[in-house]
C-alpha cells in the first residue's frame, strides 16, 4: 500500500511514523512518503515550546480532545522512559496554571497528568504580591514538554530509518494531486495550508509571538489562563516567554508592542526574569478552525483522510490524532476487504 502524507509538521510526521510502524510490525507491505513545501526547522511547530496542555477547540468535543491528548501523553511517557528522551527533547516538568477570572481552570484532562491538585491559597498570595489583578484559582501538576525543534528531527530520522521517503514539494490542489499520483491513501496534515489546498474557508491564522531567553535556573512552567495572560515555559536550552493569540492576523513580523507585553508580563510573574539574557523572538501562524477536522472522504479510487485545524494544540494532540487516522485507515481497509469477499 502506498501512502502519501501531505504536511511536514508535527502532525504529518506523527501520522507517517504511526502508520509506517503499525503495518511494518504486522509484516504488511507499506510505503509511506511525506511531502511538504517546508520541513523542520521551518514549520510552525518549531517555534513552539512543546508543552503538553489540552485546551477546548471550539466545537470539537471535549471527549475527543481528551482522547487525543491522552494518546500523546502516553507516547511522551514512552519516549521519556526510553534512551531516546534526550534526542527527542522530552522533559518532565512541574506546571502551574492560574487564572484571574471567576471561572476555574478547565480540568477535563486532570486524570491524565501526574498529581494534579488545586493551587493552595498561600501560593496564590505569593503570586498576587504587587499585582493589581489577582489570581483567584489554579491547578498544579507534572507533565511533559516535547520541543518540536528536537522532536521533529527525531521523528524524521526514525521515519527514514525504516525506509520512509521525504519529498520537498509544494502542493496547491488536492484534486490535481490525486489525479496525477498513484497513492492509494492520502493523509492531509497541511494545517493552515488547507485553506488553499481544499478551499476550506473555515481555516484562519492565529498569530503567535514569543520571546526566548536564557534562564537555566527556571525549572517550572507558569501559565496565566486569563484572556490577556502570559506564559513561561522552560525548554532544554532556553525559556519561552509568551505570548499572543491573535485571530485572523497575517502579520509574521515581530511586533514591538507585543514583545513589550510579553516581556513585561512575564517579568511581573517571575521578577528574576528581568536579568535573563534575551536570545531571539519568533512569530508563527497557528492553524485556527471552528473545529478540528479529522475524517475521511473518497476521491475517485483514493482514500483521503483529513487531519488539520489543531490551533495551538498541535503538539498536544499529534500522536492521539495519528492513532485516530490509523483507525480510520484500518476500518476503510476492512470494509474494502469485506466488499471484495462478497464478489
Amino acid at each position: 500500500m502506498r501512502v502519501a502524507i501531505l504536511g511536514g509538521g508535527i502532525n504529518g510526521f506523527s501520522c507517517a511514523v504511526r502508520i509506517q510502524e503499525h503495518f511494518q510490525q504486522r509484516n504488511q507491505p507499506i510505503e509511506v512518503t511525506v511531502l511538504s513545501e517546508d520541513f523542520s526547522p521551518n514549520t510552525t511547530g518549531d517555534g513552539s515550546a512543546g508543552l503538553w496542555g489540552p485546551y477546548l477547540l471550539g466545537k470539537t468535543p471535549a471527549s475527543s480532545v481528551n482522547k487525543w491528548s491522552k494518546g500523546m501523553h502516553d507516547f511522551l511517557q514512552e519516549l521519556w522512559l526510553s534512551e531516546d528522551a534526550g534526542e527527542a527533547g522530552i522533559c518532565l516538568i512541574p506546571v502551574i496554571r492560574v487564572t484571574t477570572t471567576d471561572t476555574p481552570v478547565a480540568d477535563f484532562w486532570r486524570d491524565i497528568v501526574y498529581g494534579c491538585q488545586e493551587v493552595p491559597q498561600k501560593l496564590l498570595d505569593e503570586y498576587n504580591a504587587n499585582r493589581d489583578k489577582k489570581f483567584k484559582s489554579g491547578l498544579h501538576f507534572v507533565t511533559y514538554t516535547s520541543e518540536p525543534r528536537k522532536l521533529l528531527p527525531y521523528l524524521m530520522k526514525r521515519f527514514e530509518k525504516r525506509g520512509g521517503h521525504i519529498v520537498k514539494q509544494k502542493i496547491e490542489s488536492l484534486t490535481e494531486f490525486c489525479e496525477n499520483t498513484n497513492y492509494e491513501v492520502i493523509v492531509n496534515c497541511t494545517g493552515l495550508g488547507s485553506f488553499k489546498l481544499l478551499g476550506d474557508e473555515k481555516m484562519y491564522p492565529v498569530r503567535g509571538q514569543v520571546s526566548r531567553v536564557r534562564a537555566p535556573w527556571l525549572y517550572y512552567v507558569l501559565l496565566d489562563e486569563s484572556d490577556d495572560g502570559n506564559y513561561i515555559i522552560p525548554n532544554m536550552d532556553s525559556v519561552v516567554l509568551g505570548g499572543t493569540h491573535q485571530e485572523n492576523d497575517f502579520n509574521i513580523s515581530v511586533c514591538p508592542n507585543d514583545k513589550k507585553f510579553i516581556v513585561e508580563g512575564c517579568n511581573q510573574l517571575v521578577p528574576p526574569l528581568e536579568k535573563a539574557t534575551h536570545m531571539f523572538d519568533w512569530v508563527g501562524q497557528r492553524p485556527g478552525r471552528p473545529n478540528l477536522r479529522l475524517e475521511s472522504e473518497q476521491f475517485d479510487k483514493q482514500l483521503v483522510i483529513h487531519n488539520y485545524g489543531h490551533g495551538g494544540s498541535g503538539v498536544t494532540l499529534a500522536w492521539g490524532c495519528a492513532s485516530e487516522v490509523l483507525d480510520i485507515l484500518e476500518k476503510a481497509m476492512e470494509k474494502l476487504h469485506q466488499q471484495k469477499s462478497k464478489l
